[in-house]
């Protein structure tokens, strides 16, 4: 089917009629207001159910798993814009990178190295069958489909289907445990932002008393020269295409070498801050408009990307799978609830269920976890991932690149234990730089 601008109308046309459904239904169910299911998630799986993998009552356009991909750009450009830059963020953006990178590479390492002394041997699978789960839970769809199609391209058949299928248990993992979490971790106390009886306007998703609606932003210009809603989405999207642009010379130059578009978007707009600083027009865009901007993105964003899941095939591989999917989340769950109060102290739910999201699914299923006991993103997660991200892209990057390059090379064993060490060794310099004792709480 021919794309064209009236194709594009209707994907959004019909997201947009499920996130209302999925907002009148958390109004109106108790189950989804005892959950405190997000509209975009209710959204995303009706939009799965009615699609065309499903019941075939909406028929997607091939192009709307590419949809996620610009609009958590736009989220991450968006923070660049409104994020506070102070000691805080900074000392938050240090333990969220230890925190990140040891459970990255560890998650990488550990399941390579099963891969090799537990699978093989027992399953009778081949040496890189280990690195699926890292390939769908921490990476994605995303990495799903740059790895896969690369070992493919070597002859490796069936790993784009292994990683896809991968990248959808984990999505499903982390959603269905990532609400189960959530409320608990409320009940316990462990969120910063929650905390006791949830108000009503929470528990429904609908401002009742109008006295009480807050307000989704300030003009910064005249509408007489240009509407204040279009200056800060046109300078958001802007963004986006710089970033874009600056990823496709990249490409160009080095073929092997892919940034995410959100991690160069994020970058191109603290430059564009710097230049309005440099301008004399530090508050030339207001904070809570462009927040508002990015948190419709984000809704859209969570519901195009569960609805455009796409269950691969198994492959001959389901025993392996189940057994490795089990071990998958056991680690992710243990990995938190470890990990999570060390990094974070007691109040560590908001961080740790963000973490747990992108650990099993992606970055953008964990801001709609977070979302869940943090609703106005005022717990400053996002804002210490986005400046952490800045030294765990080259892990992220580099892991992409190089784990096709290991199996080429029959260097699996080697990457393996090199990831782990990397692992232990971000663990260790957290202890021994005290960052762990100086956040860590008593719960």
């Amino acid at each position: 089917m021919e794309f064209t601008p009236y194709t594009l109308l209707t994907d959004i046309g019909w997201i947009s009629i499920l996130l209302i459904i999925g907002n009148i239904l958390r109004n109106r169910l108790r189950v989804l207001q005892a959950l405190l299911l997000p509209a975009p998630i209710t959204a995303g799986l009706l939009g799965l159910i009615l699609g065309p993998e499903m019941l075939g009552v909406i028929n997607w356009s091939d192009q709307v798993g590419t949809y996620t991909t610009l609009l958590i750009a736009v989220v991450f450009a968006s923070m660049a814009y409104s994020m506070e830059l102070g000691g805080s963020v900074a000392s938050g953006a240090r333990n969220m990178w230890g925190y990140s990178t040891a459970m990255f590479m560890g998650q990488w390492g550990l399941f390579m190295l099963l891969g090799m002394y537990l699978f093989a041997p027992v399953f009778g699978t081949e040496p890189w069958f280990g690195m699926m789960l890292p390939v769908g839970f921490v990476g994605g769809f995303g990495t799903a489909a740059a790895v896969g199609s690369a070992l493919e391209e070597i002859g490796v058949e069936g790993a784009s289907s292994l990683g896809f299928t991968s990248a959808t248990v984990g999505t499903l993992v982390a959603i269905v445990g990532g609400v189960i979490m959530a409320n608990w971790g409320i009940r316990k106390g462990k969120a910063s932002q929650l905390a006791g009886t949830l108000p009503d306007d929470l528990r429904t998703g609908y401002i009742r008393n109008e006295a009480e609606r807050p307000s989704i932003g300030k003009a910064t210009t005249n509408p007489s020269s240009i509407e204040p809603l279009a200056l800060h989405a046109g300078f958001i999207v802007f963004t986006v295409l710089i970033a874009y642009m600056l990823n496709s010379v990249i490409k160009d130059q080095w073929s092997n070498v892919s940034i995410p578009l959100f991690a160069m978007a994020f970058v191109v707009g603290l430059i564009g801050r710097l230049v309005l600083k440099l301008a004399g027009r530090p508050n030339y865009l207001d904070s809570s408009t462009i927040n508002s901007v990015s948190g419709a993105a984000t809704d859209y964003m969570i519901a195009f990307g569960i609805a455009s899941i796409v269950p691969a095939a198994l492959a001959g591989y389901w025993q392996a799978l189940v057994v490795l999917f089990v071990l998958g989340t056991v680690f992710c769950l243990v990995w938190m609830l470890w990990a999570g109060p060390r990094f974070f102290g007691e109040k560590w739910l908001e961080r740790g269920l963000f973490g747990w999201g992108w650990a099993t699914a992606a970055v953008a299923t964990g801001i709609a976890l977070l979302k869940m006991v943090d609703p106005k993103l005022k717990s400053g997660t996002l804002n210490e991932y986005g400046v952490a991200y800045v030294g765990f892209a080259p892990f992220e990057i580099g892991m992409t690149i190089l784990a096709p390059i290991a199996v080429i090379a029959g260097f699996v064993t080697g990457f393996a234990w090199v990831s782990f060490a990397v692992a232990v060794a971000v663990v260790v310099m957290a202890y021994v730089l005290k960052w762990i004792p100086v956040r860590e709480e008593s719960s």
